[in-house]
């Protein structure tokens, strides 16, 4: 079947569960008509060896809620979907979602620009989206709730922990799409600012899906021959990194030599790759998978019996659809309602235990808190903390270090808009309603 029109189907997450333990589908305990939940992510292409996992996380989260009653006493339904790694499929299968099978909430999206292409769905039939992985910032939506990190959130404090390891060069690698290019257009003013040269920059953009690293690698290689200590900031994305991080340890580029901090590189990445080699590269996250908190170990418990697989590993963004999920359930139970404009009416303020061991908040902007940690990546595959912040920090929509950002503030709230003008004393873009 073309991917185009694949369709997943509805699936009753508890109910897919209980027949894979039992054989049998369950009666699900909670009654009434069904409240659905979208789960937009890809299970095909490019970005498949990230987004599958999240897929798995968010029935499991369904399955949980569903043995705990549900929500207002419904039970809760999965309606997956295949956009496939292909950016416009997104907006389709969003708007099917949406029209078609009367989704309360959509979870889902990876890239920046599969998020870029629903916006205009979410906004024009009014739903909720809850976007769970870090990105550029430069955007704050009355219909979207950002549960990954902003650039204040992992790309900034990389940075510093790099500079305070003495690196004066620094490669921003990315593939070439809104994502890396605004976030290495914030970091590249940033590092400016700090009195590097514009020299001691370097910036390169490949293709989705790109896998003749020797040309590239080599370029790095010969701009960390100068010198001076140099690093590269990683936002390569989806299966290219791994073909990346394997040239990487075919030319014997060594974390002591020169160092890559990546920002979309997490457990579920590096299972496919011998990490031998890689050990001592660094990636930034808000979560690792080695935390050692209670509530960590209680649900990667739960996935290990969920998945049936005590290998499957968990991630940064799994842990964000974790906050995100149990956030839209709380602010339904508040609202008293899945009706999307008092959900999100009802969101700003909520908490929810993040499994680091903080309590992360829905800020009135539509970002979270979150803890920011760094962790140097280890021979098995998981990651060792070596920083980690004191506090939880708040997400920032709009860069201080953007000159056209910094007058910028979102606030949903009291200003009631994404990206209100401080200087100018208006809304630039749509207001609430």
């Amino acid at each position: 079947m073309d991917l185009r029109t694949k369709r997943l189907g509805t699936l009753t997450a508890a109910a897919i569960a209980s027949f894979c333990v039992t054989g049998a589908f369950a009666q699900d305990k909670p009654s009434g008509e069904p409240i659905k939940i979208g789960i937009l992510h890809s299970l095909s292409g490019t970005m498949a060896i990230s987004e599958t996992t999240l897929k798995d996380a968010m029935l499991m989260l369904i399955d949980e809620q569903n043995k705990k009653g549900g929500v207002l006493g419904r039970p809760l339904e999965a309606v997956v979907v295949d956009p496939a790694s292909d950016w416009p499929l997104f907006a389709e299968k969003a708007r099917e979602l949406i029209s078609q099978d009367k989704v309360a909430a959509v979870f889902g999206c990876w890239t920046s620009v599969s998020r870029k292409s629903v916006l205009p769905v979410f906004k024009e039939l009014d739903n909720i989206l809850f976007y769970p992985v870090q990105y550029e910032g430069e955007e704050s939506e009355r219909n979207v709730f950002y549960t990954g990190a902003a650039p204040n959130q992992q790309a900034i404090p990389a940075v510093d922990y790099l500079m305070d390891e003495g690196v004066q060069r620094w490669v921003l690698e990315g593939t070439d799409y809104v994502y890396p290019r605004t976030t290495n257009k914030i970091l590249e003013q940033y590092l400016k600012d700090k009195g590097v040269a514009a020299e001691d920059i370097k910036i390169n953009y490949t293709p989705f899906g790109f896998s003749d690293w020797q040309t590239e690698v080599s370029a790095i290689k010969d701009f960390g021959s100068a010198g001076k200590k140099t690093a590269v900031v990683s936002t390569v994305n989806g299966d290219a990194n791994v073909p990346f991080y394997k040239e990487l340890a075919n030319q014997g580029i060594k974390a002591t030599d020169i160092p890559v901090v990546a920002f979309s590189v997490g457990e579920e990445e590096l299972a496919g790759i011998d990490t031998g080699p890689l050990v001592g590269h660094l990636a930034a996250w808000n979560y690792f998978e080695s935390v050692d908190t209670p509530e960590n170990k209680e649900f990667i418990d739960k996935w290990h019996k969920f998945i049936g697989n005590d290998k499957r590993v968990t991630n940064d963004p799994m842990e964000a659809h974790y906050i995100g999920f149990n956030m839209w359930v709380k602010a339904v139970e508040k609202a008293g309602t899945t009706d999307p404009d008092k959900v999100i009416d009802a969101l700003p303020g909520v908490e929810q235990a993040n499994l680091t061991g903080g309590m992360s908040k829905m800020l009135p902007n539509h970002h979270i808190t979150k803890p920011v940690l760094i962790g140097e990546i280890q021979s098995d595959g998981q990651f060792e903390v070596v920083s980690e912040t004191d506090d939880l920090v708040p997400g920032d929509a709009w860069s201080d270090f953007l000159p056209e950002s910094k007058k910028l503030e979102a606030d949903w709230v009291d200003l009631k808009c994404g990206n209100y003008d401080t200087e100018a004393k208006k809304c630039l873009g749509d207001a609430a309603k």
